[in-house]
């Protein structure tokens, strides 16, 4: 195979596509160049003669299919294998969040996802959040708790998501703490005004935790190999460095907050091995963000006006 550091990024991406199309739908033909691409027909044949010559024996013409197809020995050059990006795109297209059109799918297999029932926020609303993280702007917003609906006034710093809903890290100024807000539950928001706030005070956002994962001690010698395999647990654990402030949903979606039998271990599958430093690292850090916050407005305050 050849030296692909010269090819211009033009004919580089539709090298890409000529191997994203022979890996995964198994047949491409110079229509599916002329489509994705725009090109003419005699373009599209020489991309196609172009791509052999530079990687020789990734495809091969089938006559009876009247496409070319991958090779037992394709290697690809200009494409990164990831089933995780494919699998990701496949439920972007399924659930409407991508049209078909907007991948390089050409024929989609039979596939369904779970509905997401969780409430998408509006562009309207994602927009002046989005606006006043990059400016650390302050927002007033409408915003719909559990308890009580009212306007906030906050200062949002990133976006998170919990496997679920998206949220926004934010500064919350009435309250004086870093807070989630989930973005579905924000009604309505206002333009972001100039704010002075600290995001590195947000000590939860900040401090990474490594999570150690078992298996359930309660599961069988068979289930626990299986559940070895699903979560990739080598030597039986498997160690992921996480956000504080994201940690909580994470050992919250896969139940690890109910170690007593609570649930059966068959559905808790997973156990936190480290839970009790979990733990105290939170408290911890809320705590060091109380202080900043005392800090800063003590410091304020000495300061007076300017």
């Amino acid at each position: 195979m050849k030296d692909t550091s010269l090819i211009r990024w033009g004919v580089a991406q539709r090298f890409e596509f000529i191997e994203w199309r022979a890996y995964w739908d198994g047949r491409l033909n110079r229509g599916d160049l002329e489509q994705e691409f725009d090109i003419s027909t005699p373009q599209a044949s020489v991309d196609l003669r172009n791509y052999q010559e530079t990687a020789p024996g990734n495809i091969e013409y089938n006559a009876t299919e009247k496409a070319y197809v991958a090779t037992r020995n394709f290697r690809p050059m200009f494409l990164r294998l990831s089933a995780e990006r494919y699998l990701l795109q496949l439920h972007s297209i399924t659930t409407h969040a991508l049209a078909q059109g907007e991948t390089w799918f050409g024929e989609l297999p039979p596939v369904d996802v779970l509905p997401t029932i969780a409430r998408i926020p509006e562009a309207y609303t994602l927009r002046p959040i989005i606006s006043a993280i990059r400016s650390r702007g302050e927002l007033s917003i409408n915003y719909q708790s559990l308890t009580s609906t009212g306007m906030r006034t906050i200062c949002p710093h990133s976006l998170a998501h919990d496997g679920y809903r998206w949220h926004a890290r934010a500064w919350c100024v009435e309250k004086e703490e870093y807070r989630d807000y989930v973005l579905g539950r924000i009604l309505s928001v206002a333009e972001p005004t100039p704010y002075v706030f600290e995001p590195p005070d947000d000590v939860e956002w900040h401090t990474f935790l490594p999570l150690v994962l078992t298996p359930h001690p309660g599961l069988d010698t068979l289930q626990t190999a299986a559940i070895e395999r699903d979560y990739r647990l080598e030597g039986g654990e498997r160690t992921i460095n996480m956000r504080l402030a994201l940690a909580f949903y994470f050992v919250r979606r896969h139940n690890l907050d109910l170690r007593n039998g609570e649930i059966p271990p068959a559905r808790a599958q997973l156990f936190l091995k480290n839970f009790d430093e979990y733990e105290d690292a939170r408290k911890s850090a809320k705590e060091q963000a109380r202080l900043l916050a005392e800090q800063r407005r003590a410091a304020t305050s000495t300061a007076g006006p300017s």
